[in-house]
């Protein structure tokens, strides 16, 4: 946030800090690997309007591959600055247990239109399912909070690893291919 006056500055400064003396804060989820012993299964996917690129997957049916759930918007400058790298790792793992979920989450109410994510999608060049969550049935069940998010779920149907914003695609990428590595459970 940029300031034109020191007196502002200094104002939300003090109030900021009384804010912070006299309330506490929940810490927002931090992202990366989720240690083993906290990791919990991966939601279903939730009163999603229409799917996208795909017949309605549920996370269920997907034990025994890896997946990679995005949420996103369209008119998000760091969804769109984001995009290229889900886009490269769906064309790089999708034949290697790699399953891409971009869970259309709208900010704006014309964001709600599914002509209007129709044509981003074309625009954009998305190949991988995306399901648009109008109602943020699926962002409430994964307790979201951030345009963009990745979730990496293992072939168990845990949730592993997460990012939140833009970056980080490096470390993101190797936790990708460390889970495509690990073997599937019995009977997956």
């Amino acid at each position: 946030m940029r300031f034109h006056s020191p007196v502002i500055f200094i104002a939300v400064a003090v109030a900021a800090s009384a804010a912070a003396l006299t309330l506490t804060f929940a810490a927002p989820p931090l992202g990366g690997d989720v240690p083993t012993a906290q990791a919990q299964p991966a939601p279903e996917f939730r009163n999603i309007d229409t799917w996208l690129n795909s017949q309605p997957l549920k996370l269920a049916d997907l034990r025994g591959k890896v997946v990679l759930v995005d949420f996103w918007t369209y008119t998000c400058i760091n969804c769109l600055n984001h995009l290229p790298y889900v886009k490269d790792w769906n064309d790089k793992y999708k034949d290697k247990g790699l399953v891409v979920v971009g869970v259309h989450t709208p900010e704006f109410a014309f964001e709600k239109s599914t002509k209007n994510v129709q044509d981003a999608i074309q625009r954009l060049q998305i190949k991988h399912a995306v399901a648009q969550d109008n109602s943020y049935g699926t962002w409430k069940a994964f307790k979201n909070q951030y345009w963009p998010a990745v979730y990496l779920i293992d072939k168990q149907g845990k949730i592993v690893y997460s990012h939140f914003g833009e970056g980080s695609y490096g470390a993101t990428e190797k936790k990708i291919q460390a889970l495509l590595a690990e073997p599937s459970a019995a009977g997956s």
